[in-house]
């Protein structure tokens, strides 16, 4: 295995549309890894997102507050 290189996910950045869906998965009761999944990122990605989106989740403060 000397030499293979690990290739990365490419960056996703949130948008709206991400964030919509978010505020709809958290109010269906899913749990941040299955949201994350669903979305495509990382855990962390999702957690840092549902802070900056406030309690409950909501998408327009999220985009806002970008």
């Amino acid at each position: 295995m000397a030499g293979t290189k690990r290739s990365r996910k490419p960056y996703k950045r949130l948008r709206f549309e991400d964030r919509k869906r978010i505020e709809s998965l958290c109010a269906a009761g899913k749990t941040v890894d299955e949201i994350a999944l669903i979305i495509g990122v990382h855990s962390t990605t999702m957690y840092r997102e549902l802070e900056r989106g406030g309690d409950p989740y909501r998408a327009e403060v999220a985009q806002r507050n970008v």
